[in-house]
């Protein structure tokens, strides 16, 4: 059906120009008596037929390149495509503009050539413009709108920006996320951006097999979250074509939303926190939710490996939590009682110091 269209569009711009041009190059081929030939009717069908004759080689790169922006087209985003259609307008009406001011101007050059040349630029720089810009504008968009509501409508925008929950890579990998949404304990809207989404593909693709293992555990994290959990999900199709890194696009697509990054990558916690980003550590949950170990308690435990220091061992509790037992390196491979020193809690995880209790009694002694 398309070949049959571009066909169609090649005869009647063939007849259009054999009308217009063939009696001009009759004239200057000095042809003589061309009466019959110099007539619309025949040289809008000798231009068809010219135009049907070059179908043959040259409709198949048309169509192609049709359908290749057809695809780009449906691949792109509804923003891309209605915010770059935007500035083309704009970009046109001010090329009409200057073009309909330079036409008052009788020279040649200016009048005829230089509006063409104004509609090719600002079209471009205003397609450029809308398309880049897209999110700003979505922002000045939104922020518009809320300074025109009044202040409980302010508030309950505010509330529903915040339902959106923004998931970067490690928090998927890790997989803890979905047990969390499947308990209820995270509400909202679960946000994925398609960024992540193509992290999370290369990873899979990945030469190496734990690199590998990793990113198709998180693809299998994001299906059982979309098909199997009674949560609303949405796939963020937006880009930040400036930006390199995913955790930086996380936290300017968290600022244009008002929204909240899922994460429990410590570097990330911090760089929200730094720029005044809502932000959700699932580390900082499960350290929350462990029991809760003073310095003085006892625990039982089994010294596993050496310590970084001198005459240091290295225990764990049930939960993952590392215990470093002060002058525990003879105690290796033994279960012993200690008491608890200090603890150590920040976002990357809690730490227990202890002393052997055996070695307490001795020193009281």
């Amino acid at each position: 059906m398309l070949r049959r269209i571009i066909q169609a569009c090649f005869l009647i711009i063939g007849g259009t120009l054999g009308i217009f041009l063939i009696p001009d190059l009759l004239s200057l081929m000095n042809a003589g008596d061309m009466t019959l030939i110099n007539n619309p009717y025949v040289t809008a069908v000798l231009g068809a037929l010219i135009f049907y004759l070059l179908t043959f080689w040259a409709v198949d790169p048309v169509t192609n390149f049709v359908k290749w922006a057809e695809e780009s087209l449906i691949k792109a985003p509804i923003t891309d495509v209605l915010f770059g259609s935007v500035g083309l307008f704009f970009g046109l009406l001010v090329a009409f503009l200057v073009g309909f001011a330079l036409n008052a101007i009788q020279v040649p050059v200016v009048n005829t050539v230089a509006p063409t040349l104004l509609t090719l630029l600002f079209g471009y720089l205003g397609f450029q413009v809308g398309f880049k810009k897209r999110d700003e504008l979505l922002g000045l968009f939104s922020r518009s709108k809320k300074k025109g509501t009044e202040e409980e409508a302010d508030k309950e925008q505010e509330t529903r920006a915040r339902e959106w929950k923004i998931l970067d890579t490690s928090v998927i990998i890790d997989g803890r996320v979905a047990d969390i949404c499947q308990t209820g304990f995270l509400e909202g809207t679960i946000v994925i951006p398609q960024f992540v989404l193509e992290e999370l593909q290369h990873i899979a693709d990945s030469s190496d097999v734990l690199k590998r293992n990793r990113g198709r555990r998180g693809l299998d994290i994001l299906n059982r979250i979309q098909k199997e959990l009674k949560i609303k999900v949405e796939i963020y199709e937006g880009d930040f074509d400036d930006i390199q890194e995913v955790d930086s696009k996380l936290v300017k697509l968290a600022k244009l939303t008002n929204g909240v990054v899922v994460t429990n990558d410590f570097n990330l916690n911090k760089v929200c926190e730094l720029q005044k980003v809502a932000v959700l550590n699932i580390n900082d949950l499960a350290n929350a939710v462990k029991p809760v170990v003073l310095p003085g308690e006892e625990l039982s435990i089994q010294v596993i490996k050496d310590g970084k220091e001198h005459n240091q061992g290295i225990a764990y509790l049930d939960d993952g939590t590392m215990i470093v037992v002060e002058e525990g390196r003879d105690y290796i491979g033994k279960r012993i009682d200690v008491l608890v020193t200090s603890v150590l809690q920040t976002s990357a995880g809690r730490m227990i110091f202890a002393k052997p209790k055996l070695l307490e009694k001795s020193i009281i002694s």
